[in-house]
């Protein structure tokens, strides 16, 4: 089977039988396939709506093999991450995906991001990162010579790789453990049949004993269709990027990151140099009204009116709103967006910005209008559904897959191999 799947010949058109069905095929679902090949007994398929695998948040972030510095100590994200960033340098120097641990910077521009820097410095420690090390700003231009700022935190662990690579390698080490991977095979309905499970997609008919929803951006929807109340929603915020010119790119040599703020997911806009050349800079966080829409002006209507009309919505906004208009700003003013760049690079110029892609991050927001912060993970009668798994999770996609994987083995009482 392809990676960019096809619907099975004619004699396979009746309904396929396995043990376990995989909904999504982003990193986590194969990271979980993976290990679940690797370690149970057990036929399984993993369904994927797009016709190609890693197509929407797997294909469309950063490039970032993640350190870990950023979660909170004892923190599923904090866990899986300083698990997942390993074996993921070591998946990638056995399987041949491109990738490099660079380090990055992340560096403080004003006197009042000190404290944060250094709850940073104490927080990435905890999480077991021991080559981390404040850096006077002289000692950050050694390392970025171009950066602007008073002092700077230099984290060894921080790598770039090829996602979508990584997803694509996994998916072959499944179909050699006898997995199955449809592409185009879009979940339309789920219903019950005694101790089976019934799957309507697009390619066909699937039964099964046991679901693993890893639907990303459509995780709540397939929780629905399965019959489940998440108890939130997919909230997507579009990132946007721009690219640097050949000339501005051989100013940043790794990855320079701003102080975050901590009330927020996101990392504020900073420089990435990319695994197979360029550099990226951004991305800014603003809401989008199509799930999987990369354009400033995608449209959804189902989706526009799905979050409009959610409460929780409302209730984050009105805590977020000035925040949320200065991320609007920058996404409409290329002026904006640059001065936020130059805080870390001065010498920036209108001319070395060049238009690049986006991505969509599914952000969980609860009822309450919180954040969901940490990865959630729900079990129910036959199911697991992966709710929340924006960044690190394809760092972390190994760990968390193994991760699954266990919770399903002890719910279904898989053998071992």
């Amino acid at each position: 089977m392809s990676m960019t799947g096809s619907n099975p010949p004619a004699s396979e058109a009746g309904p396929r039988r396995f043990d376990l069905a995989i909904i999504g095929g982003g990193i986590v679902g194969m990271g979980t396939a993976m290990a679940l090949a690797r370690d149970y007994r057990l036929s399984l398929v993993v369904v994927e709506a797009e016709n190609e695998l890693a197509f929407h948040q797997t294909g469309h972030n950063s490039g970032v093999i993640h350190s870990g510095l950023y979660y909170k100590p004892g923190s599923l994200k904090a866990r899986l991450c300083a698990e997942g960033r390993e074996e993921m340098y070591r998946f990638c120097a056995e399987h041949g995906v491109p990738h490099e641990r660079c380090g990055k910077v992340v560096v403080a521009t004003r006197q009042e991001e000190l404290p944060a820097l250094e709850t940073l410095r104490r927080r990435g420690t905890a999480n077991g990162l021991a080559s981390l090390r404040t850096l006077s700003i002289e000692e950050v231009r050694q390392i970025e010579p171009h950066v602007a700022g008073i002092a700077g935190l230099h984290v060894r662990e921080t790598g770039i790789i090829d996602f979508p690579a990584a997803a694509r390698a996994m998916a072959s080490l499944v179909q050699q453990r006898g997995g199955e991977v449809r592409c185009g095979w879009k979940v339309q309905a789920v219903r019950r049949r005694a101790d089976r499970l019934i799957l309507e997609t697009a390619g066909g008919t699937v039964e099964c004993g046991a679901i693993i929803n890893c639907g990303g951006l459509q995780c709540d929807r397939v929780a629905r269709l399965c019959g489940m109340d998440p108890g939130l929603k997919i909230v997507p915020f579009r990132g946007e990027y721009y690219k640097l010119s050949p000339s501005a790119s051989g100013r940043v040599r790794n990855l320079i990151y701003p102080v975050p703020d901590p009330r927020f997911p996101f990392l504020g806009v900073h420089f990435t140099r990319m695994v197979h050349g360029g550099v990226e800079a951004g991305p800014n966080a603003v809401l989008a009204l199509h799930r999987q829409g990369y354009s400033k002006f995608s449209f959804r209507p189902a989706d526009a009116w799905e979050t409009l009309t959610f409460g929780g919505f409302w209730r984050m906004a009105r805590k977020y709103w000035w925040t949320g208009c200065g991320e609007m700003y920058r996404s409409i003013s290329q002026r904006a967006f640059l001065m936020a760049l130059q805080r870390l690079m001065p010498a920036l110029k209108f001319a070395d910005l060049r238009p690049g892609g986006s991505g969509i991050r599914a952000q969980a927001v609860e009822n309450s209008g919180a954040l969901v912060d940490d990865f959630r993970i729900l079990e129910a009668d036959r199911m697991i559904h992966v709710l929340n798994a924006p960044s690190p999770a394809a760092t972390a996609s190994i760990a968390i897959g193994r991760y699954i994987a266990r919770l399903a083995a002890e719910r279904l009482g898989l053998p071992a191999w």
